[in-house]
């Protein structure tokens, strides 16, 4: 055979030309996954405006420019995560009281789960998680301790799961759960009327200025950068319009929510609780729920201790020198000084939703 010299000098070259082509590809490859790591990096632009001084007092130009679709987002938050962790603290509480307690008893064989005869509806900062700890005084209720949120946000998990949810009952006692954000959701008394026509409904109504600065304190406690309570309160500040899409606003129109209960309920199966009273004369408020309940008294003044500190009622073990059990250290913020302006606009807006309100319950509140 005869040797060509040509041929084995070109076997080099075809190698360095294949490794070559490797490490093009593997340089092209880097390349494309440094450009699409850097595309997912978030950007410098949103830290920046994040990083601005939220203690400058806003002026008029403020509250014009203000991008009103982000204070939305913030503010309207369906998942609520300030809720969850008032509960969370608030529950621990519970067991260990109810435990100190011995109201709820021990569970037997004759236990069964039951779905809600009646609920608390509302209203968001209006005292719903303090008469529900004083409902569970009473040794025929049995409640949820955190808000199931089922006929507003996981209806379609079935009613079956909404049972799971429930604590165990003896018969004769009442199953009960508060969720306030129910009573301004269109969807949820024709669902609830659909579980049960008759479900007994309770609302902790508030007055409504006083229940938006609320809102807005618990929503500041989580998220300190929000936009001042001026400034969202009003859609047009030259003009003086109240932005009634903001949620803070909108749940004390309580006339107008109530009109859709109205469709599917009779005034008779609704109780309508002053959260005002229900602090300073709480005895007074649980002897008209227990009543509405068709319970014996069995919360009265005896259970209640009155901690100036928080500012609301304790509960107490009348045959006990236990500590009183308050609730958690959310309850009681101090609120922001507002405007007093901004206070007396809110008031003269709300007039003609209270005097509805009043007509539509037969009792005045005395808000105005």
């Amino acid at each position: 055979m005869e040797y060509s010299p040509h041929c084995h000098s070109t076997q080099p070259v075809k190698n360095t030309l294949f490794v070559f082509c490797i490490m093009l590809s593997l340089w092209v490859y880097m390349l494309y996954c440094c450009v699409g790591y850097s595309s997912t990096t978030p950007s410098f632009m949103m830290e920046e405006r994040s990083s601005r001084n939220p203690l400058r007092p806003l002026q008029k130009q403020d509250l014009e420019m203000f991008p009103k679709s982000q204070s939305r987002d913030l503010l309207n938050n369906e998942s609520d995560a300030d809720s969850k962790g008032d509960g969370w603290e608030e529950n621990k509480g519970d067991v260990a009281y109810d435990q100190d307690s011995g109201v709820a008893g021990a569970p037997n064989g004759s236990e069964t789960k039951k779905l809600p005869q009646a609920i608390i509806i509302g209203v968001k900062k209006g005292g719903t998680r303090a008469l529900l700890e004083f409902l569970r005084l009473h040794p025929d209720i049995r409640a949820v301790g955190a808000e199931p949120h089922f006929f507003d946000r996981n209806y379609e998990k079935g009613l079956e799961w909404y049972r799971e949810l429930m604590p165990k009952t003896e018969e004769g006692q009442l199953t009960m759960e508060k969720t306030p954000s129910y009573f301004v959701t269109k969807e949820v008394p024709g669902r609830i009327h659909a579980m049960s026509k008759d479900t007994k409904l309770i609302v902790v109504v508030r007055d409504p200025v006083t229940r938006a600065i609320s809102d807005y304190t618990q929503t500041r406690s989580k998220k300190p950068d929000i936009p001042s309570f001026e400034s969202l309160t009003f859609r047009n500040i030259t003009a003086n319009l109240i932005d009634t899409s903001w949620s803070a606003v909108q749940i004390g129109m309580y006339a107008r929510h109530l009109e859709q209960w109205l469709q599917f309920f009779p005034m008779s199966q609704l109780l309508f609780v002053s959260g005002e009273r229900l602090i300073s004369d709480p005895a007074r408020e649980m002897a008209r729920v227990q009543h509405f309940l068709g319970l014996r008294r069995e919360v009265t003044h005896k259970h209640f201790h009155f901690n100036p500190a928080k500012g609301f009622p304790c509960l107490k073990r009348p045959e006990s020198n236990s500590k009183p059990h308050c609730l958690g250290k959310t309850k009681g913020r101090t609120h922001p000084n507002i405007h007093p302006d901004v206070i007396q606009r809110l008031r003269e807006f709300y007039k003609p939703f209270n005097k509805k309100f009043y007509h539509m319950t037969g009792h005045d509140f005395g808000w105005d």
